[in-house]
C-alpha cells in the first residue's frame, strides 16, 4: 500500500497592503506572520516594497533567514511609490503578469487583513500547519481548463465595429 504524503511548502505568497491598515493589530499580524514564515524556513513570494503590511511580513520574513521574493511591476518600481523592495526583487511589465509570476512562485497563499478565510487558525503557527496538512479535492472538471493567460489573451478578441 502506497503512502500518501502531502508536500511540504516551501514558498508561500502573501497578498497584503502596502498600507498599515487602521488597526495596529494588522501590522502585528504581519510581522508575527513573516517571523513564523522565517522560523518553518518558508520562504516568502509577495508584491514588492517595504511599506505597510507587505514591508512589515517582508522585512519580518528576511530579518529571520528566509528567502524574499519581491515581484514589482515597472512603473511602480521606478517611481518609488511602493518602498525599496527586501530581498530579491523580479521588476514586470504589468499588475496581470505580476500576478502570474507570483502565482508561479508559490506552494500556498495567504491574504492578509482577510474578510474571508478559506483555512482558519488562531495563530500563525496554527495557520502554517493547517496548510502544510491542507489537502486540496480535486475536480476533474477544472484541470480540463486553460488558466494560461497568454493562451487566454490569444483567443480573446473584441469586435467594437458598430452596426447600424
Amino acid at each position: 500500500m502506497a503512502s500518501s504524503s502531502v508536500p511540504k511548502i516551501k514558498n508561500i505568497c502573501v497578498f497584503c497592503g502596502s498600507n498599515p491598515g487602521k488597526e495596529k493589530e494588522f501590522l502585528e499580524s504581519a510581522n508575527h506572520l513573516g517571523r513564523v514564515l522565517a522560523e518553518r524556513k518558508i520562504h516568502l513570494v509577495y508584491g514588492g516594497g517595504s511599506l505597510g503590511l507587505m514591508g512589515s511580513v517582508s522585512i519580518a520574513a528576511f530579518l529571520g533567514g528566509s528567502q524574499v521574493l519581491g515581484v514589482v511591476p515597472k512603473a511602480l518600481a521606478e517611481g518609488d511609490i511602493i518602498g525599496k523592495t527586501v530581498g530579491e526583487e523580479l521588476q514586470v511589465s504589468t499588475m496581470s503578469e505580476r500576478l502570474s509570476v507570483m502565482f508561479n512562485h508559490a506552494d500556498a497563499f495567504i491574504a492578509l487583513p482577510a474578510r474571508q478565510i478559506l483555512i482558519s487558525a488562531a495563530t500563525a503557527e496554527q495557520l502554517i500547519d493547517e496548510l502544510q496538512s491542507f489537502i486540496p479535492v480535486v475536480d476533474s472538471s477544472m484541470s480540463r481548463l486553460n488558466w494560461s493567460i497568454t493562451e487566454r489573451r490569444k483567443k480573446l478578441r473584441l469586435d467594437l465595429s458598430l452596426s447600424l
